[in-house]
């Protein structure tokens, strides 16, 4: 009997148990970056595609639990300069069309034909620019905490939220000398971009906790710990403040522009109401401009792939889709 069956109406749908990866490995794609992946689940299952936030933040083996193992294969990698990818940190030709070309050769060098799309936070943005890109690869997309990299997103995200977190913003800011404070942006990436150690790793720490401590409704002290774990820190903020200094790489209000290419795709957007890292606005104007997508708002969850609700929320999705993309 599958577990949901065991479920009654209401009840929070817990992640799959953890499970170890079947196969993986490091996949060359030029410039010096080798990219880790990793494939776990059923080997002939229906192909999904796990795309990691930040960007910079990594991959890890619990974000295989969101799919049933006895359905899906799992894909899971890291993308440039992130997590288990070498060299970390790495800006060298590491740009937003450098990871939309690593998705397809990934795909290639796995012999996927079509694959659902999965991603969260940057993961949802890198999901909507590789689908505009390459719709014809997708099944479905399944987006999370929606962020589409406009300068009103990303200075809110330096700026407004203080709002909400002012404890957290105060600590964020504080670490850049008062002079520089009125362009926190270029301040940290100037000193998350200096080869020394002890001075990047301070300023990655700071703006990886930063982040950590906006992104659940809750305190969570355990992510905020993660978050400040050296391999972590440096690829997050390292490369989202490279990404941010250069508009994520793509025209102004590209991704809104092109949703047309991907709206016969089957997709849907979960949202947390109070997401203080990507507030739902962002996910609103997504919905208003591809109504044929599903649209989720959970009352009582922030930014987390994990909060309750949004953890539920996006294996109860996957389940669905079982049915109607079977083996």
């Amino acid at each position: 009997m599958p577990p949901e069956a065991l479920r009654k109406p209401g009840d929070p749908v817990p992640l799959y148990p953890a499970i170890e990866s079947r196969r993986g490995g490091f996949l060359e794609v030029g410039d010096g970056h080798r990219l880790y992946w990793e494939e776990s689940g059923l080997a002939d299952g229906v192909p999904v595609v796990f795309l990691h936030g930040g960007p910079g933040a990594g991959a890890s083996p619990v974000h295989r639990q969101f799919f049933d193992p006895g359905h899906y294969r799992i894909v899971v990698f890291d993308q440039r300069g992130a997590g288990r990818s070498t060299p970390l940190g790495s800006l060298e030709s590491n740009t937003t069309p450098h990871l939309v070309a690593d998705i397809e050769r990934l795909r290639e060098h796995l012999a996927v034909e079509r694959w659902i799309v999965f991603g969260g936070s940057w993961g949802s943005t890198l999901a909507l620019a590789y689908a505009e890109h390459h719709p014809e690869r997708c099944l479905a997309l399944v987006l999370r905490g929606i962020f589409l990299g406009r300068p009103s997103e990303i200075d809110w995200f330096l700026h407004g939220v203080r709002n909400l977190f002012p404890e957290a913003w105060r600590d964020f800011a504080g670490f850049i000398p008062e002079a520089e404070r009125g362009d926190l942006l270029h301040a940290y990436h100037r000193r998350l971009v200096d080869p020394d150690p002890a001075v990047h790793l301070p300023a990655a720490r700071r703006w990886s906790v930063y982040e950590g401590s906006c992104s659940t409704m809750l305190p969570n002290a355990a992510l905020v710990a993660d978050f400040a774990s050296d391999r972590v820190a440096l690829g997050l903020a390292r490369i989202e403040a490279h990404y941010f200094v250069n508009r994520l790489f793509l025209p102004e209000g590209w991704l809104l522009e092109n949703v047309t290419r991907v709206r016969h795709v089957p997709a849907v957007i979960v949202q947390g109401r109070y997401d203080a890292v990507c507030p739902p606005a962002t996910a609103d104007d997504l919905h208003r401009a591809w109504p044929e997508a599903a649209y989720h708002v959970v009352p009582d969850a922030g930014h987390s792939a994990f909060e309750p609700g949004i953890r539920s929320l996006l294996v109860g999705t996957m389940d669905e889709l079982r049915g109607r993309f079977g083996r």
